[in-house]
């Protein structure tokens, strides 16, 4: 127990590590994104004809963060940055409403791919800083996000790469989620682990199991007795 105790603490608390495909239309901004996660910063970019990678530690996570070229011609591309891949990062253009329709179909397409089918859904609703951006819940109802991401780990996040806002609230839920995830999965490994062994020892000593049992059982019973 205290083995299993120590090991359940040590991945929880040790630093995990994360890939992140960042994807969405061109000039949603996502090469800001990254660079604002990663420097603090504005950077100066240019549209990306391939892909940007940097590795960036939030709240004990080391997110490995793939930027990949959003032009129409690098979509097809994407398929193959999928493998491994633990979350999706979606950059929106909040601003660019007569976009929504393609995101849509963008989102939809990510869904059928099956090496995305565990993956976490972050949508920063980017371009929050501008007048003209539509706030986070006609977003919601226009993507028809409820409906399209049923059944998913997804979370909305409003943020502006610009102004840095909402960048780290978003990396704090996707943090959350991941340490969740990972909690879960080892805790069930390490009862089926358990599992096995109890068989194991079952089957090697069978006799002395089948009276172990007994031993319990009849406690079991002298104790609702008692009461």
């Amino acid at each position: 127990m205290g083995l299993y105790m120590g090991k359940l603490i040590a991945k929880l608390f040790g630093q995990q590590e994360v890939r992140i495909l960042m994807l969405g239309l061109d000039a949603a901004g996502k090469t800001t994104t990254l660079y604002r996660l990663k420097l603090g910063e504005v950077v100066t970019t240019i549209p990306t004809i391939g892909f940007n990678v940097e590795t960036i530690e939030h709240k004990n996570v080391k997110f490995t963060s793939w930027d990949v070229g959003g032009r129409d011609k690098a979509r097809p591309l994407w398929r193959h940055y999928y493998q491994n891949t633990d979350a999706i990062i979606i950059v929106l253009d909040s601003n660019d409403r007569e976009r929504l329709p393609e995101m849509r179909q963008e989102i939809g397409m990510y869904l059928k791919e099956d090496e995305l089918r565990n993956c976490l859904f972050l949508i920063l609703a980017n371009k929050q800083d501008l007048s003209n951006a539509l706030p986070p819940n006609v977003i919601r109802e226009k993507l028809e996000l409820d409906t399209l991401l049923r059944g998913r780990h997804w979370h909305l996040q409003p943020a502006s790469a610009k102004e840095g806002h909402g960048l780290y609230e978003g990396l704090d839920w996707l943090a959350a989620k991941l340490a969740s995830k990972e909690a879960h999965n080892y805790v069930t490994q390490s009862v089926v682990e358990a599992k096995d062994d109890a068989v194991a020892i079952t089957k090697a000593n069978p006799i002395k199991s089948v009276v172990r049992y007994f031993k319990s059982w009849w406690g079991n019973v002298g104790q609702a007795t008692a009461t």
